[in-house]
C-alpha cells in the first residue's frame, strides 16, 4: 500500500499533483525545487518482486530516499515517483525488464522531504528455472551533463 504525502514531512514550499502510477494506483505527491546531490562513491540498491514491490533496500537507499527501512519494505518502488518523470520512461523499463533484459537510464527520484535526487538506474531481472522472479536495481551518481540532458528531455515526452 502506498500513502499519499503529508505536508508535515516536506521541507519547503511545495506543490501538489496528483499522479498515476504502475498498477492503477493513484497517490498525491508533493515536491519541491530542492535537490539532494548523489554522495560520490555510493551505491543505491534494492530488489523488488516481479510486481514492484520492494523486498530489500540497502542503507545508501533509506538514506538517499528519505524513508526508513520499514517504510520502504513492502512499498512500490513507485513511492520515488517523482512527476517530473515521463510515464514513457517507466513503461521503457517495464517492458525491457519483462522480457528478462537488462534496463538503463536516468531518473529523478522523489524524496519523503518533497525534495529529488537523480540517478543513473540498471535495473536486472532476477531469473529462476527460465522465468523472472524479481528485480535488482543498482543506482549510482549520474554525470550532470547527462542530468541537464534529461532535463531538457523529459517534458517533450509526457
Amino acid at each position: 500500500m502506498i500513502q499519499d504525502m503529508k505536508p508535515e514531512d516536506i521541507i519547503g514550499d511545495y506543490k501538489e499533483t496528483l499522479l498515476d502510477l504502475y498498477g492503477s494506483i493513484c497517490r498525491v505527491v508533493l515536491y519541491t525545487d530542492i535537490e539532494t546531490p548523489y554522495p560520490d562513491g555510493k551505491l543505491i540498491v534494492s530488489t523488488t518482486d516481479k510486481n514492484g514491490i520492494i523486498t530489500h533496500v540497502n542503507k545508501s537507499f533509506v538514506e538517499m530516499s528519505g524513508y526508513t527501512e520499514a517504510e520502504l519494505i513492502n512499498a512500490p518502488h513507485s513511492i520515488l515517483r517523482h512527476p517530473d518523470m515521463p510515464p514513457a520512461a517507466f513503461k521503457d523499463l517495464w517492458d525491457t525488464v519483462n522480457r528478462g533484459e537488462k534496463w538503463q537510464g536516468f531518473v529523478k527520484n522523489l524524496r519523503k522531504d518533497g525534495g529529488y535526487y537523480w540517478v543513473k538506474a540498471t535495473v536486472i531481472p532476477n531469473i529462476r528455472h527460465g522465468e523472472v522472479v524479481s528485480y535488482t536495481s543498482v543506482r549510482r551518481k549520474p554525470s550532470r551533463t547527462k542530468v541537464d540532458e534529461c532535463i531538457k528531455l523529459y517534458p517533450t515526452l509526457f
